[in-house]
């Protein structure tokens, strides 16, 4: 069942209003379900904030690089095992999701993890050179800096034709102007906040929920009240790490 809301910007807008094309009987994809957790990580800041000071409260005013951090932190939940089992069923028959699906799940999320991550890495460092090193009618097109940014972030670089910069609309009219690689740093900060729970032992409940607590008095609590990285250290003990994303994406070995 699709629904649509449109909320006024003065009250603010609800993050679990969103555009859901379910398809009928309960029948839910994975990606659905990926939705939910995704902006109900974004309620969860909202609703669970400690700032009195609205402009600073839940999302508002959390840098951009850092706003994710909680909407990608509950798509981990997606892929716990327990959790997952705990809500996907039949609709008809109530049963469990079986364990072959489950599996075929986590095989689809790794599915040329480090393809995607290059892509991701060579927007990212694309964007941030045009917008702060490339001198219009200098000795390089901007076709020549995608060029030279590809060569050391593409296995196969592009065609010497290639014009994809012409529809790169993110950074030129989306808003992203130096700003895209947000996306994969978010990433790093969402997969390194779950790893506190693996860490602390996802199958021990009462460390669980003492993390839980600790991540709900920091990152979903602080707001946009203190600096992102004040608070991922807050809530993790030092600065963010990229070995969990690249574990999570099946990019390091697993250790026992």
């Amino acid at each position: 069942m699709a629904s649509s809301f449109t909320v006024d910007d003065s009250i603010g807008s609800n993050p679990l209003l969103q555009d859901f094309d379910f398809p009928p009987f309960d029948i839910v994809e994975a990606k659905h379900v990926e939705t939910v957790f995704h902006e109900f990580g974004h309620a969860l800041q909202h609703m669970l904030t400690k700032q009195d000071e609205g402009l600073v409260a839940g999302i508002r005013g959390v840098e951009w690089d850092a706003v994710e951090l909680p909407s990608q932190f509950m798509e981990n939940w997606c892929y716990h095992r327990d959790t997952l089992m705990s809500i996907a069923k039949h609709y008809q028959t109530g049963e469990s999701l079986p364990e072959e699906v489950y599996l075929k799940l986590l095989a689809a999320r790794t599915f040329r993890a480090g393809s995607l991550s290059l892509r991701q890495i060579r927007f990212a460092c694309l964007d941030l050179e045009l917008h702060t090193k490339y001198i219009p009618d200098g000795s390089e097109s901007v076709y020549d800096v995608d060029q030279r940014v590809s060569r050391k972030t593409q296995v196969i670089p592009p065609l010497p034709e290639d014009r994809f910069l012409c529809g790169f609309n993110h950074i030129f009219a989306g808003g992203y102007a130096a700003g895209y690689y947000s996306y994969k740093w978010a990433e790093v900060l969402s997969a390194d906040a779950f790893s506190a729970f693996e860490d602390a032992g996802l199958d021990d409940s009462k460390a669980v929920k003492e993390t839980g607590h600790k991540f709900r008095e920091t990152v979903l609590a602080l707001g946009g009240g203190k600096a992102p990285l004040e608070v991922f250290v807050e809530f993790r003990g030092r600065e963010p790490s990229p070995e969990a994303l690249l574990r999570h994406n099946g990019l390091l070995p697993v250790t026992a």
